[in-house]
């Protein structure tokens, strides 16, 4: 559906180059394990289900890993107010909202399409963000759910959830836990270096797409609002809050650092560029910084 966020035509060509590339990573994966394998039917039923579970389930899965809970109009007045506020303006049908009750500063958006979209945000950032902050976070969200993000990350993430269910697999199978023939470890070898193989490859696709639509939606939200500056007010404090968290508090929120508004990651993590979700704050600030200068406006 159309919205008044403004068309962002290199992340579409984006989105479409890693798409294919992991359709045709996607096609030799299946293509292994039904040679090293030797049963089409297992294969199949086995992709299918686990691509079934994730495409539907998916938002589902995520509040509940987040011990996140819907809220209402009612529960949550001054939140339901600035995304109907938002919704509004950009035109786009607005998503369930739902609390996490965790001190984690962060926010997300998930679910398989802008009429099936959760919006997701912590009591850790709604307990430190000022009114104009926290709705430049909410913009770079719905960002997110125009231009089909979430959708896209879902799809293009189920290749890796998949080789990762295949090595655990293939090491937990009772297949393997019987008699170890010459042929059965060839077996178990072949799966566990094609499944790891397609892991890295996918992962790497997904983390440099990733990275550009999180400056995509900086961008969108930047210009929706009209207020660059809030949005890098919000950016700075965030990330130098979840610096704070401890890092076993953090662990478990790790899996979505694809989906969040700042990675949660503490203050001796170094991931370098090539594995990081999302660019350097220093990138994001700079490119907010310019958007400012274009709109005539002071950091």
């Amino acid at each position: 559906m159309p919205t008044r966020f403004r068309p962002d035509r290199q992340l579409t060509a984006r989105m479409l180059a890693t798409m294919f590339l992991l359709g045709l990573l996607y096609v030799g994966f299946i293509a292994a394990l039904v040679v090293l394998l030797k049963s089409w039917i297992v294969v199949v039923v086995l992709v299918a289900g686990i691509a079934v579970a994730q495409y539907w389930f998916s938002d589902r899965v995520a509040l509940f890993a987040m011990h996140a809970h819907e809220v209402s109009a009612e529960q949550h007045p001054q939140l339901h107010g600035v995304v109907d506020r938002l919704c509004a303006t950009a035109d786009m049908p607005k998503p369930r909202l739902a609390v996490a009750n965790t001190d984690l500063p962060n926010a997300f958006a998930t679910g398989r399409d802008a009429d099936h979209t959760v919006l997701c945000v912590t009591t850790g950032l709604l307990r430190r963000l000022e009114p104009e902050e926290l709705e430049a976070v909410l913009a770079h969200e719905l960002s997110h759910v125009a231009h089909r993000d979430v959708a896209v990350i879902t799809i293009a993430s189920f290749l890796g959830v998949l080789a990762g269910l295949m090595v655990r697999f293939t090491l937990y199978s009772g297949m393997f836990r019987g008699r170890r023939d010459q042929n059965t470890a060839i077996i178990m070898i072949g799966v566990m270096a094609v499944s790891a193989a397609v892991y890295v490859l996918g992962f790497l696709l997904v983390r440099a797409l990733s990275r550009y639509r999180e400056l995509a939606a900086d961008r969108s939200a930047a210009l929706l609002t009209g207020h660059p500056s809030a949005l890098a007010s919000a950016l700075t404090k965030v990330s130098g809050d979840i610096a704070k968290i401890p890092s076993r508090d953090l662990r478990t929120a790790e899996s979505f650092n694809a989906f969040f508004f700042a990675p949660a990651l503490g203050a001796g993590s170094s991931l370098s560029h090539l594995f990081s979700t999302h660019p350097s704050l220093e990138r994001r600030l700079e490119q907010l910084a310019k958007i400012s200068a274009q709109l005539g406006q002071s950091e």
